[in-house]
């Protein structure tokens, strides 16, 4: 079965280009963070000194930082899409991917600027082998949050996982760019330059 998928140029882009790209602010956090941990003056957390140090490839917290940066995004500004979101979250780690769909789209009604909310709802898609719609909502997680190193990853997974090789690499090493310690995404790039270098012979 042939899977028919269109990736829009200016997010093709945006994936390619973040490694080079200065970091946009993410204003999202409202309570302290925890000791040890990057905050701005009025309490909150400056994610983008939080993705800068994660950028470091010498980064002994990584895993730390990483939990951090997607607790900020995870924040919509919104109570009543906060709670939404975190049902769905539930209904993920449950295995529900039909009630997380429908709880992430209650979350985008209200917030449809909320990134992480796109790529939530990608991922029940993306368990329900309902690629087409994973990667659409990918898209849109991406044009919201350019930094997005989780939903690069998942692109990177679809487009792999319909043939699509060197754009699946390309994406993986904007990923890596933006977060170089995650060995899944490492492992991808090795698997895919083998890959590459076989169908070249």
């Amino acid at each position: 079965m042939k899977h028919r998928l269109r990736l829009h140029n200016p997010v093709v882009a945006a994936a390619l280009l973040v490694g080079a790209l200065s970091l946009v602010p993410t204003p999202l956090a409202t309570q302290a963070p925890a000791s040890g941990l990057i905050a701005v003056s009025d309490g909150g957390v400056d994610v983008d000194e939080l993705l800068a140090e994660l950028a470091r490839p010498d980064q002994s917290r990584w895993q730390r930082i990483e939990r951090q940066i997607i607790r900020e995004w995870s924040r919509s500004g919104s109570a009543t899409a906060d709670y939404l979101y975190q049902r769905g979250q539930i209904a993920l780690r449950a295995g529900r991917p039909r009630a997380a769909i429908a709880h992430f789209s209650a979350v985008l009604d209200h917030a449809p600027e909320f990134a992480e909310a796109w790529n939530a709802r990608a991922t029940a898609y993306y368990m329900q082998n309902r690629l087409g719609q994973s990667m659409a909502d990918i898209e849109r997680a991406l044009t919201l949050n350019p930094q997005h190193f989780g939903a690069m990853t998942g692109m990177g997974m679809i487009l792999e996982q319909v043939d699509r090789l060197e754009e699946a690499r390309a994406v993986y090493a904007a990923a890596h760019a933006i977060h170089p310690h995650r060995p899944r995404v490492r492992e991808a790039l090795e698997r895919l330059d083998l890959a590459l270098a076989g169908r070249a012979l």
